[in-house]
């Protein structure tokens, strides 16, 4: 794949995002953690998904113990639109039908292999462009008035 994508994780993410790097073909941007020492979940939710809506990655792949905290953290951000996936269907319908451009995943949730096939999907699988209602729903998310 010739997509830049950032990666990030708290410490409990961290097996999870280092196994994803040694396993799939991508141009991966580590915006850490380097280790499992004890690491806040939402400031890496924050600076990757500072990262994406800055243009420096297409994707952000965002991971923490059960991906729900660090969705909270990167969906505080209007540019983004994060989903926690734990299958490749969920995958293929939030890019499809949201354009979610961060997929979070929790490493205490789902195996090695079902994350790479969610990945993989998540970064396969393009947003519907057939269908006007999607895109009037992607709008609708920052519309809260």
């Amino acid at each position: 794949m010739g997509l830049k994508v950032a990666i990030a994780s708290d410490h409990g993410g961290f097996q999870l995002k280092e196994f994803l790097k040694d396993n799939l073909d991508i141009k991966w941007i580590d915006l850490g953690t380097d280790s499992e020492k004890a690491a806040d979940h939402p400031e890496y939710g924050h600076k990757l998904s500072r990262f994406v809506a800055e243009g420096g990655a297409e994707f952000g792949v965002a991971i923490c113990g059960t991906g729900i905290g660090i969705s909270i953290a990167c969906n505080r951000h209007p540019e983004i639109r994060a989903a926690v996936c734990t299958d490749s269907t969920m995958a293929r319908l939030t890019r499809e039908h949201n354009d979610a451009n961060v997929l979070c995943l929790g490493a205490r949730i789902i195996g090695e292999e079902v994350a790479l096939d969610v990945v993989q999907t998540f970064l396969e699988t393009e947003f519907n462009t057939k269908k006007a209602k999607y895109a009037r729903r992607v709008e609708m998310y920052n519309d809260f008035n």
